[in-house]
């Protein structure tokens, strides 16, 4: 079997960037759980808004969430409600100051079939032309069925 690269760990640092930006030398392993549950249930509230990503920081007593979204509309709701109850809410789980940022990106699920895409074009377009091929074969057996089974009425 081959060996794989993780996506993220191996450009982590050279064209990416840490999901997570804060360091702490004692309750590393409490924050840790703290950000990775909060991602969690954000991601799960705001599936259906076309989330890419949610970045953390972290200084003394404060939490700046960023959240990447196709659709910020969703998110914000009429006047900024419900940012402002989303904002209440992570408040009174972490006991910090929360200020939430929302990003718009034009398409949710672009920056992550970029580095899926294998072959680019080429590959594209081989798709492309088979796919055709079959359109138009299965056209030309529903035409000559079609045909065929006139012929056999006008017969009988």
């Amino acid at each position: 079997m081959g060996q794989k690269v993780h996506p993220i760990g191996f450009r982590l640092g050279f064209n990416k960037t840490w999901r997570s930006r804060w360091y702490s030398d004692r309750d590393y392993a409490k924050l840790l759980h703290e950000d990775l549950a909060l991602r969690s249930t954000l991601k799960k509230r705001f599936a259906h808004a076309g989330v890419s990503k949610i970045e953390t920081e972290r200084a003394v007593n404060r939490l700046k969430i960023d959240i990447y979204t196709s659709r910020p509309g969703i998110i914000i709701g009429r006047k900024g409600t419900e940012v402002d109850k989303l904002k209440q809410e992570i408040q009174k789980k972490t006991s910090r100051e929360v200020f939430i940022n929302i990003q718009e990106i034009q398409k949710a699920g672009a920056r992550r079939a970029a580095h899926l895409r294998v072959g680019g074009d080429a590959a594209r377009e081989a798709r492309s032309r088979s796919a055709g091929r079959c359109a138009r074969r299965s056209s030309r057996r529903c035409v000559s069925a079609r045909a065929g089974s006139r012929s056999v009425s006008r017969d009988a």
